[in-house]
């Protein structure tokens, strides 16, 4: 009970600072050294922590650079001493160096192992630090950013440090606290109690260890406000708008991290947030990347406009995790040796995150993604330190496709940003200023239907920035996945486009108007009556003759044009990019698209496919849009208002409210029935279905239809923080 009280009262301190403190207030709270007896689990999660801050290899041939380049008065040239701004402070470098040098002085095996040359080099970085304490405007970097390294540095160099040298090193330290302005629930604050436990261990302060241990522990619970949410996604901020790529991976890699470090000492974390750990990891994280790798564009946000946003992710992460625990422990295998390459994808998996509006599909030789918005959720995620400038549609039904997770690596500085892959958009001659980019959706009826293998998703998109309405939906299946677009209409003077993709060029082009096929010349294409397009394996295959725009040239851009900070700068920037996309002419009324994509397949394979093409499109409308995969026996329905869907001559859906249903059927059966509510509004769903229907078990009400042989089903919904998951009854 006092060990409960002393945690309550630290929360409750923590939750009051955070109203008083405002950001950029860095307010320093060091630790102080410890007293008493030494504590010898301490000692050890100490000696951990340090051995991994000497684990990278020292660059000799940098070490020696950064000692003979450095001026008298400590600092080094090309750093940009002057410029605090949140768009520069290039002190990181500064920071970095110190780190660098403290590695190669302290390092068993280095060749700068107690170098008094190098000792020297430090120290005079060090003082210039000290004498000048640089502040950003970026409120990060006083409180996470600088104290993060800072720290670093200390531990390693220890011993080697003169007192004032500590003193001042554990006070800028001492800026990422429990009380800082950064350190908000579900946000950075299990990062800053990382730090902070880091400064407990330089301080050799038990007590302050043990209070941080707790209140990270605090943090890995599910959350309806900042964090982790029900569905496994991770939000950052009230915007509702999905953070796991950023600062949910962040959040995950700080506990693991604390976990493998803390194991087997008294400071040990309980096996239950682990498990939650392990699950959001596997389920929200991996799920969230490419074969579990590869981060999905489509999840990303102003972190897109940074280079390297797209790099693959190392196995460290699960590999902490399997240090920690045995759950789930052959999932984590599989994903470390993903990630090391050592083995080809495996992942198989559907799954909607209703909280952040984003589905992903994934399967061994391809993924899939789809981001919206609505009512509940912005748009996108504000472009803060000036990042991500252009980002105005991206969550406006982009539907990224990959097989590599490379297609989009370094394309961002030359992308057309009003096609963006999936999306409808007014082709303006500009997107609007970026501080006009972030904006709460409009609609309410933005969902996913899933029983974890198939499912769909779908949109009454509404857009935030110009005058145009759509019906939008995907249908995912084993080999391909059907893109459905009705009711599309706009009372803008600008055209209207749907992309279907806008990816690196990889290769031929290559078109068909059902009498011909021809490989396109490098060039802007406008195509009459296409039946289908292939690039790079993946074909797009059309249900009647329709026109089509396709570019394969070089398309140049800056990153400037998408970041503003320091590094990125007006030099050129030049790709060769695939671009495909339907024009729907100026003010279009009621217009619609109509799309099958198929992943790994060759040009000669498109003739048999399309011959006994396996989907079919049952209905395209502003009211309802269902596509049937006959092998399957799935049938997935989006009814935007009640009405009523045949699936066979046997066999009709009708539903009393707007919702998504996908049916499972084996010949004339009924096997299984998910439902959901986009809305997220109803408590209950009530579906008849032209069938006599009986349960055993589940959260369905059966009773007679209206008509003989027809049943009523009536679905208990989720509520709360569950409302908008899928509900599947089994017959």
């Amino acid at each position: 009970m006092k060990k409960i009280l002393i945690l309550f009262v630290l929360l409750t301190q923590l939750a009051m600072a955070q109203q008083l403190r405002k950001p950029g207030e860095n307010v320093a709270i060091p630790v102080e050294a410890g007293t008493g007896q030494p504590d010898a689990d301490l000692e050890k999660i100490r000696a951990r922590v340090v051995a991994d801050l000497l684990k990278p290899e020292v660059n000799a041939a940098n070490v020696a650079d950064l000692v003979k380049t450095q001026k008298p008065d400590g600092t080094w040239p090309g750093i940009n001493y002057a410029d605090v701004s949140r768009t520069g402070f290039e002190h990181s470098v500064h920071l970095n160096n110190m780190l660098e040098l403290a590695r190669a002085f302290k390092k068993p095996g280095s060749p700068y192992l107690g170098k008094p040359e190098v000792k020297k080099t430090i120290s005079k970085a060090l003082d210039y630090w000290f004498a000048n304490d640089f502040i950003c405007e970026n409120w990060w970097w006083n409180e996470m950013g600088t104290p993060n390294l800072m720290i670093s540095i200390l531990l390693v160099l220890d011993e080697d440090l003169t007192p004032n040298q500590r003193k001042e090193g554990v006070r800028i330290a001492g800026r990422a606290n429990m009380e800082a302005s950064g350190a908000r629930p579900g946000g950075d604050l299990i990062q800053i109690a990382g730090m902070r436990a880091r400064q407990a261990l330089f301080q050799r302060n038990p007590q302050v260890l043990a209070d941080v241990m707790k209140v990270m522990v605090s943090e890995i619970k599910v959350s309806t406000g900042r964090g982790l949410k029900p569905d496994l996604s991770f939000h950052h901020r009230t915007d509702n708008v999905i953070s796991t790529l950023a600062y949910g991976t962040g959040y995950a890699n700080a506990f693991a991290y604390w976990a493998v470090k803390t194991e087997g000492t008294k400071y040990k974390l309980p096996d239950e947030p682990m498990k939650l750990l392990v699950d959001y990891f596997l389920d929200g994280i991996c799920q969230s990347h490419i074969h579990g790798r590869y981060p999905d564009p489509g999840a990303e946000n102003r972190g897109i406009s940074r280079k390297g946003a797209l790099k693959p992710a190392g196995p460290e992460l699960a590999e902490n995790l399997l240090r920690a625990t045995s759950y789930r422990k052959a999932e984590l295998e599989n994903i470390v040796r993903i990630r090391k390459g050592e083995v080809k994808p495996n992942l198989t998996r559907d799954h909607y995150f209703w909280h952040s509006h984003y589905y992903t599909h994934q399967r061994p030789d391809y993924y899939v993604s789809v981001r919206m918005h609505s009512k509940r959720a912005a748009n996108m995620e504000q472009p803060h330190n000036e990042e991500g400038l252009k980002n105005h549609h991206y969550g406006d039904g982009s539907n990224f496709i990959s097989q590599t997770g490379k297609e989009f690596d370094g394309i961002f500085p030359v992308w057309d940003w009003q096609k963006i892959p999936g999306t409808t958009v007014v082709q303006k001659p500009d997107v609007a200023h970026w501080k006009e980019l972030a904006k709460p959706g409009l609609n309410d009826f933005t969902g996913g239907v899933t029983d974890q293998r198939y499912g769909a998703a779908a949109f009454d998109f509404a857009s935030v920035h110009d005058p145009l309405k759509a019906k939008k939906a995907w249908f995912f299946f084993d080999r391909e996945y059907v893109s459905l677009g009705a009711g599309i209409t706009s009372d803008a003077d600008n055209p209207v486009a749907t992309t279907l993709n806008q990816c690196l060029l990889a290769g031929n082009v290559t078109v068909s108007d059902g009498q011909q096929t021809a490989v396109l010349k490098t060039g802007e294409h406008q195509l009459e009556a296409a039946d289908w397009v292939q690039h790079d394996d993946v074909a797009y295959l059309f249900t009647r003759p329709t026109k089509l725009n396709v570019s394969n040239v070089t398309a140049t851009g800056t990153w400037r044009q998408i970041n503003h900070h320091s590094w990125a700068t007006d030099e050129e920037v030049k790709q060769d990019v695939f671009k495909v996309w339907l024009d729907h002419g100026r003010k279009p009324a009621g217009g619609s698209y109509e799309y099958i994509v198929v992943p790994g397949m060759k040009t000669a394979q498109i003739a048999a496919y399309r011959k006994q093409l396996p989907v079919r499109i049952l209905a395209n409308s502003p009211e309802i849009q269902a596509v049937q995969h006959a092998g399957l026996g799935v049938t997935q329905i989006v009814f935007y208002k009640a009405g009523t869907q045949k699936i066979s001559d046997q066999l009709t859906i009708t539903a009393k409210d707007p919702c998504m249903v996908m049916v499972k059927t084996r010949g004339n059966a009924v096997q299984r029935i998910t439902v959901s509510d986009p809305t997220e509004k109803l408590s209950s769903l009530e579906l008849e279905v032209s069938k006599v229907l009986s349960v055993s078990f589940g959260l369905v009400k059966v009773s007679n239809g209206t008509s003989k042989g027809s049943t009523l089903l009536n679905f208990k919904l989720p509520a709360e923080g569950m409302a908008g998951q899928s509900v599947s009854q089994d017959f």
